[in-house]
């Protein structure tokens, strides 16, 4: 069975290149980067090369890049050095829609240090309340963290006039780019951002390999402590393996920007026309131009997100739901419960993230499955007759 991969927001295929460019590394090639000998320097050379090919991506200097193990280390270790440098200022902001990595650390910074919180609420098309945003912007605001492009939706925040308005206040600015690195064009010399994470598996790169950007100025204080490694940044020795691959993935998706915002986009639209045509009571989640050029999230009206993705996986379509059906909870995410989509299509929300692995032909045959899918659970349901919703 042919196998239709269309869950690119949650993890990436790691590229045949990057594969090539690790592969040394694994073998003949095992020195440590901090090694006196040549043997280690070999591949610390191969780390200098990564950084700076990280740093192209975004267009930071390669002494503003730290290399992580995930995109979650990079925010935590971004809002702890952000709390740690201004101790006396007890207000952080956010928003609703966060993914979990800066969501979750902000409810605990509240409930068990005393952080006074705002979580900016977005409208009914996933884009923030700005004007409540900026009257949050206060002296005693410690940092400001919003994603720059949400995980579930693709809608995209205006992160460069966020970042202006915070630093002409004085407060720090980080930016969660996990899911809007490879897909969208970043320089953060332009957008003036204070800190960027990036997380490797979602750009063709290993799991468990991320980058923190700090922007040159900044006295950060580090969240992993021991070695000298990362310029004392982050103790630990670092993952060379995954690094290496990182920063081919970053070549990569560089070179590949072009095709993201043309045929992927263009492929998510073909798919977003032809479900929406075919299928009765669907409707897209999330503004339709503010958006990732992959991402495609939408509802459908009286079935389960859940069941959904159930019956698509029978025929080798891998997606994910826009519910939390899957952690134990009948309620739909807390993004589109933050949006007010309606509970019938919230409930009922499926995600299709692309890359340019993706064909045409596999787009048809996810419509062409999707029909039956959705008919065949709204013939099951006691909120769908006569084909609408009672």
């Amino acid at each position: 069975m042919k196998i239709v991969y269309t869950d690119n927001n949650a993890t990436t295929k790691v590229a045949d290149e990057v594969i090539e460019e690790m592969l040394p590394y694994f073998g003949e090639l095992y020195g440590n980067p901090s090694s006196m000998h040549t043997f280690g320097d070999k591949v610390d050379k191969k780390l200098k090369q990564a950084r700076q090919r990280v740093a192209d991506l975004i267009n930071a200097d390669p002494d503003e890049i730290v290399f992580t193990s995930c995109g979650t280390e990079s925010d935590n270790s971004a809002i702890f050095s952000a709390i740690n440098a201004f101790p006396e200022k007890k207000h952080i902001i956010t928003s609703k829609v966060e993914h979990p990595a800066i969501n979750k650390l902000y409810q605990h910074l509240q409930e068990t240090k005393g952080y006074e919180v705002t979580f900016v609420p977005v409208d009914e098309k996933g884009l923030l309340d700005l004007d409540l945003l900026y009257d949050s912007m206060t002296d005693n605001t410690a940092i400001v963290s919003l994603m720059w492009a949400n995980n579930e939706t693709g809608v995209m925040f205006p992160i460069e006039d966020i970042a202006k308005k915070a630093g002409e206040k004085g407060i720090l600015f980080h930016t969660d780019a996990v899911q809007a690195a490879g897909k969208i064009s970043i320089d953060v010399k332009k957008c003036g951002v204070t800190m960027l994470s990036l997380s490797g598996h979602k750009i063709h790169a290993p799991k468990g390999v991320g980058v923190l950007y700090i922007k040159k100025g900044f006295k950060f204080s580090p969240y992993l402590i021991g070695g000298h490694q990362e310029k004392g940044r982050r103790g630990g020795t670092e993952n060379t393996v995954s690094i290496i691959g990182l920063g081919k993935a970053c070549e990569l998706a560089r070179e590949n920007l072009s095709v993201m915002n043309t045929k992927v986009r263009e492929l998510r639209d073909y798919l977003q026309k032809g479900i929406l045509e075919a299928i009765p009571g669907s409707s897209v989640n999330g503004d339709l131009e503010q958006r990732l050029p992959n991402t495609l999230s939408i509802g459908f009206d009286a079935v389960e997100g859940e069941s959904i993705l159930l019956m698509l996986d029978r025929d080798g379509i891998c997606a994910s739901s826009g519910s939390a059906c899957t952690s134990g909870s009948l309620e739909p995410s807390h993004v589109l419960m933050a949006m007010k989509v309606p509970f019938k299509s919230a409930h009922g929300s499926i995600r299709f993230s692309l890359s340019h692995y993706n064909t045409k032909e596999e787009m048809d045959i996810i419509i062409t499955t999707l029909v039956p899918v959705i008919q065949t659970l709204r013939d099951m349901s006691p909120f769908w007759k006569d084909g609408k919703v009672i």
